[in-house]
């Protein structure tokens, strides 16, 4: 048996986009003010943490999130491309409600969780949930795999954790995962012989201190 890698699989803090439910994707939004401060209190949550090595998505809302954790442990983020949300084309910046009304036929086939639907490509050339499925796994599993019997932190997207999610719980694509990922929330997940398992998942209680006044929480930024 495999030395087993231990994954914290985290959402990043909140943007701007977020908190209007706009649809993000590749679009680099960075972090707004409560997400510095999720991000700051998530970062002291975890400073006891014994953390081995911290991956983060390249976009910015992840980096921002991923470099608030590493500043306590002292070590590198390391990027991965690979690690990004799904790409929406066009339909990025789009709520729901604006969606359902330019491509109702899109719509409804999305909210069935066909998992060959494209969206409109835009700026970036989109892709298929089967797609997105397959790339965030095998970057996953390609993470877990170079560093066995260590403890990672993964800093990504809604996306990538419910594909972790999925696996873990043998949820085939085509069917809707229902479950919460929230901005920040640790999501616990274990590595071995090939195999993801579910440890524990949404550990958010640092997200009350996140509301709390900031007092002098941004001063190095």
């Amino acid at each position: 048996m495999d030395q087993a890698t231990d994954i914290l699989i985290i959402r990043h803090g909140q943007t701007a986009w977020n908190k209007k439910k706009r649809l993000q994707g590749h679009s680099d939004i960075p972090l707004n003010e409560e997400g510095r401060l999720q991000a700051l209190t998530l970062a002291k949550t975890l400073q006891i943490e014994p953390l081995d090595v911290i991956f983060s998505s390249d976009l910015q809302r992840a980096r921002q999130t991923a470099n608030e954790i590493a500043r306590y442990h002292q070590l590198t983020v390391h990027t991965d491309q690979a690690l990004r949300e799904r790409c929406y084309g066009i339909c990025e910046g789009m709520m729901s409600d604006e969606i359902k009304a330019t491509y109702p036929d899109l719509y409804e086939a999305w909210y069935a969780a066909d998992p060959d639907l494209f969206f409109p490509d835009g700026e970036r050339k989109t892709e298929s949930p089967r797609q997105f499925h397959h790339r965030a796994s095998d970057a996953i599993f390609n993470v877990a795999a170079r560093h066995p019997g260590k403890k990672l932190a993964i800093v990504t997207h809604f996306g990538v954790i419910e594909t972790a999610y999925r696996i873990a719980q043998n949820i085939p694509l085509g069917t809707r995962c229902q479950m919460p990922v929230l901005n920040t929330s640790i999501n616990r997940f274990r590595f071995t012989d090939g195999k993801l398992e579910l440890l524990k998942w949404g550990e958010s209680a640092h997200l009350e201190e996140a509301r709390k006044p900031a007092v002098d929480y941004y001063k190095h930024f």
